[in-house]
């Protein structure tokens, strides 16, 4: 940590980057959540079509990454889509235990009408962010959770 980010002091923790940041991540998880139940998918079900859409066969350890969930959530999340038509599941044909996942024709119909619900928060993201260019709020975002790592 550098020496000037250790010495900022915080009088009031509500008028932070980070409270603004989880307030504003909160707010498009609720908005994406309501929005998505509506044609029986959660979030987390979105981000697992959406990662195999452009990723068909991925395991279920390559789909807990990229949904940030642990492999156990990731596996309840798998088997709701299952049992709702919108994956398919087959074993690898090279490593017995691994499971590969591909989207239906059910899951492609569901990710496109989600598309819709996703595509109307990222408008009212950017409508939010104007006049600023979204490609440098998006690259700002970046690089706030690059400190981090």
């Amino acid at each position: 940590m550098s020496s000037r980010a250790s010495r900022v002091e915080i009088d009031n923790p509500y008028d932070t980057i980070g409270f603004a940041l989880k307030l504003a991540q909160q707010a498009l998880r609720t908005h994406l959540d309501n929005g998505l139940r509506e044609i029986g998918l959660t979030t987390p079900q979105y981000a697992a079509l959406t990662f195999l859409r452009e990723e068909p066969g991925a395991s279920n350890a390559e789909l807990a990454r990229r949904g940030f969930v642990t492999p156990q959530t990731m596996q309840a999340i798998l088997v709701g889509l299952e049992r709702a038509g919108f994956i398919s599941r087959s074993a690898h044909p090279e490593h017995g235990r691994v499971q590969c996942t591909e989207l239906t024709d059910a899951g492609r119909d569901v990710l496109g009408a989600a598309a819709k619900v996703v595509a109307n928060a990222e408008a009212r993201l950017r409508a939010a962010a104007a006049p600023l260019d979204p490609k440098q709020v998006t690259a700002t975002l970046l690089k706030l959770a690059e400190a981090f790592r």
